[in-house]
């Protein structure tokens, strides 16, 4: 499912503000999205315009992604256990590309003993599974530049 929902509330210059833009990424090899795809209906369901990337991204993908679609939000959605390295490449590739003023995200299965680890490379926003999708869309509002 790569979708890209949404789009500008209303045309540019009629004082409606753009929607904030999530990219919602699938890390490595981790071949398990249906809880990327409810994220993502949640987001859109919430007003957001959301970019999905599909499963399988590499850290330069994510990176070219969220510079090439202008994205607010960049989060990732990961199951798979590879959170810490994945991350700490796409840090430095998300530093070099400008993207530090960006809201950067993750989810899933997040042992609680990698949160810290995660806040400290950037990823302000750290929801493991279970979390609620309303405390995730309430988090990007607050959040987002």
């Amino acid at each position: 499912m790569n979708a890209v929902a949404g789009g500008l509330a209303a045309p540019a210059g009629h004082g409606a503000e753009r929607r904030i833009k999530v990219l919602l990424a699938k890390p490595g090899l981790d071949g398990h999205d249906q809880g990327a795809k409810v994220v993502a209906r949640a987001l859109m369901d919430a007003g957001f315009e959301v970019i999905y990337t599909g499963l399988r991204q590499t850290p330069e993908a994510v990176a070219r992604m969220a510079l090439e679609e202008d994205a607010d939000v960049i989060a990732l959605s990961s199951l798979a256990g590879s959170h810490l390295p994945f991350c700490r490449k796409l840090k430095g590739l998300l530093e070099t590309n400008g993207l530090t003023d960006k809201l950067w995200l993750i989810g899933g299965n997040l042992p609680a003993q990698d949160h810290d680890e995660l806040r400290a490379l950037g990823f302000r926003g750290v929801f493991p599974t279970g979390s609620k999708l309303d405390d995730i869309c309430d988090y990007i509002r607050e959040n987002v530049k």
